[in-house]
């Protein structure tokens, strides 16, 4: 998503490319039995067009749930999750990047996540609802539109680094009470070639992605 290439914030499927893999490695986890099964007897699939069967539902990240019976899911090459139209919602993911500009955005971000919080119970049973939020260390970063390219500054457009703390303190209080796990991602990318990624601290990173996963595992074994 950031590492040799730029990043896009308006591309639509980035939030759907996160929610995939956490799934696969939720399976490849294996501490949950029943997901395990469900997932390798395609009982339970990833929804990538985001929509459930015969409900009005809005688009949300990587939603994952009971298949249409005889509906054919589809397992692509090299992916455990297979993929196809959902009945149910059993996990929910809902996917943000804060690249830049945090503050400025933090209320409706925070307002999204809450609402596709909420979105993901309003048709009732209990899903696991998970929140994914990216957020930007670096000392400098440049976004695109178009053929534009816009620099922060420090000054009017402050650098992500400059941001960063209270955006994530504004999440925690304001987003994460809306959901069983809300991940936070600390990264550095300045988006600017040779585009180069990092994380903040790599070995926590690590460490706080595998506690959310079993947490997440074991809400399922008692959920579902």
């Amino acid at each position: 998503m950031f590492d040799g290439q730029a990043y896009l914030h308006r591309k639509s499927n980035l939030g759907d490319l996160v929610a995939m893999h956490l799934y696969e490695d939720l399976h490849g986890l294996g501490r949950s039995k029943k997901l395990v099964h469900r997932v390798d007897t395609e009982l339970s699939v990833l929804n990538t067009m985001n929509q459930r069967h015969g409900i009005k539902a809005r688009r949300g990240d990587g939603s994952f749930g009971e298949v249409v019976p005889n509906a054919g899911p589809i397992r692509d090459p090299g992916f455990a999750v297979s993929r196809g139209p959902i009945a149910t919602i059993e996990v929910g993911i809902e996917v943000k990047i804060l690249m830049k500009a945090m503050i400025k955005q933090i209320d409706r971000v925070a307002s999204d996540l809450r609402g596709q919080a909420a979105h993901f119970r309003s048709r009732g049973g209990n899903p696991i609802r998970v929140g994914v939020v990216g957020i930007n260390h670096a000392d400098h970063c440049t976004s695109y539109e178009g053929e534009r390219a816009f620099p922060t500054d420090g000054k009017k457009y402050k650098h992500p680094i400059q941001e960063a703390a209270d955006a994530e303190a504004r999440l925690l209080q304001h987003a994460a009470p809306a959901f069983d796990e809300l991940i936070i991602l600390r990264f550095k990318a300045t988006n600017e070639d040779p585009f180069p990624f990092s994380w903040v601290n790599q070995m926590a990173t690590a460490l706080d992605y595998g506690a959310a996963l079993a947490r997440i595992s074991q809400a399922y074994e008692a959920r579902v």
